[in-house]
């Protein structure tokens, strides 16, 4: 009769598996508790690389100032570029201004902007925070982050896992051609043409806060702020 084989011990990858979990767990803990009083608001994807003096950069300080002085707060990246300029003009209307840090080897400096702010070890878990407590989603000009972050939500959006809330591309110049990509993908029937229609376009930020404010009076009790307990 052959004797059983025994397990051996664990590997380190194995160990460090186990560890890592419990590292996610608490990033979402500790996220859940501190964005559960942010509400209502909107997350703002953008370049880490525009510097102060950039359109874009000037733009965004605008539209979340706007946004801060119409009652919502402002979640960004917590780093430097759009996600700097986007704590700025939060900060400049005196709304929650909330930065969700993430440590990078390159690029990713907490910006001073922030009065709620979280660190990050995990790209998944800081993705979960943006996207649970958005109430719209204002998209400017960036590279692979903010496509990766943009599509994201477009495909939570598309496949309902997440409410539909506006997806607000801010730049036609610079987001124009990838529109007119998705249309190919509609050609192909990949998506729908509903899909593509996800995404608006406009650079005035009156506009941006004409249209939260319409869908949030519009969203219900689903997309409703908690009411604080005493």
């Amino acid at each position: 009769m052959t004797t059983p084989v025994k397990p051996g011990p664990r590997s380190a990858l194995e160990l460090d598996d186990t560890w890592r979990i419990l590292r996610v767990v608490a990033e979402l803990v500790e996220g859940f508790e501190t964005m559960a009083h942010v509400c209502p608001a909107v997350s703002i994807y953008g370049s880490a690389r525009v510097k102060p003096g950039d359109k874009y950069y000037e733009l965004a300080v605008t539209i979340t100032e706007t946004l801060g002085k119409g009652g919502y707060a402002i979640i960004s990246g917590g780093g430097p570029g759009i996600m700097e300029a986007a704590n700025k003009g939060a900060a400049q209307a005196g709304t929650q201004s909330v930065a969700l840090n993430i440590g990078l080897p390159m690029e990713q400096k907490p910006n001073p902007y922030a009065n709620v702010s979280l660190d990050f070890r995990y790209f998944f878990t800081r993705k979960v925070m943006f996207v649970k407590y958005a109430h719209a989603f204002v998209i400017m000009p960036g590279g692979y982050g903010t496509l990766d972050e943009c599509f994201t939500a477009l495909t939570l959006i598309q496949t309902r896992r997440s409410y539909k809330v506006p997806v607000i591309m801010v730049g036609a110049d610079y987001w124009g051609g990838l529109y007119k990509w998705l249309e190919e993908g509609v050609t192909r029937g990949y998506f729908d043409e509903e899909d593509r229609k996800l995404i608006t376009f406009t650079e005035d930020p009156e506009e941006i806060l004409r249209i939260v404010n319409e869908h949030f009076a519009n969203a219900g009790e689903d997309l409703a702020c908690p009411t604080p307990q005493h």
